[in-house]
């Protein structure tokens, strides 16, 4: 699969949202959407109520990725309310095969999401119920984080899981990706990168993310994987 960009709008500035949307609507994959709720993670953000009113602006698909202590309860919502795409975390979910299925059947891709120190080898069977695993490159709560090469070796073993498994899984880093980074993690084998203010810091934007496409390709072609 070619690599994706998913600008991550928890960089952006809330009180124009459809606008700097809009500005990465030419060149990016996906919007981004970090919802967190000050319990799972310490930080709160966004919900349900905003997701609604950006996806009647957003010329881009959504890709929320629920940082939220009960995201069996909440996850269908943001499904049926029109996601492309709705991530839920290993930490927190209680009955994930459920909740991952729901959100299959409202019609949005499931994506699994593992923080950096939760080893990933545990979910190898739950591979064939999800969409895209989410590997956290930074402790989750807040942008602007270093990334943590520590998760390295970790998305490549997350590649050869889903290599071994033979799905269409896609692998999804988030947090610290930029300029510096994102060609390792393509090399690792992740082919959708999450890219907060590495895209709304930049004086443009959509070159920010056109860059960053590029840098990934480029990785991408060459790496063994």
């Amino acid at each position: 699969m070619a690599p994706q960009i998913a600008p991550s709008i928890l960089s952006a500035d809330f009180a124009r949202l459809a606008e700097d949307v809009a500005l990465i609507s030419g060149t990016a994959d996906w919007v981004h959407v970090d919802v967190m709720d000050n319990h799972f993670v310490p930080n709160l953000t966004l919900g349900l109520p905003v997701v609604e009113a950006l996806l009647k602006h957003s010329a881009l698909p959504l890709d929320c990725h629920l940082m939220i202590e009960d995201p069996d309860r909440w996850a269908p919502q943001y499904a049926e309310a029109g996601a492309g795409s709705v991530t839920i975390h290993a930490e927190a979910a209680k009955a994930p095969i459920r909740t991952l299925r729901t959100i299959r059947a409202a019609g949005a891709r499931a994506g699994l999401g593992v923080n950096p120190a939760t080893p990933v080898e545990g979910f190898e069977d739950l591979l064939g119920e999800i969409d895209m695993l989410l590997l956290m490159t930074v402790e989750p709560g807040f942008g602007g984080q270093k990334f943590l090469d520590v998760v390295l070796p970790k998305v490549r073993r997350a590649r050869d899981m889903i290599k071994g498994r033979d799905l269409p899984v896609w692998l999804q880093v988030d947090g610290g990706v930029s300029a510096e980074t994102i060609e390792r993690c393509a090399e690792a084998g992740a082919d959708v990168f999450v890219a907060g203010s590495a895209v709304y810091g930049a004086d443009d934007p959509s070159e920010a993310v056109r860059r960053l496409k590029a840098q990934a390709e480029k990785a991408t072609a060459a790496a063994a994987w």
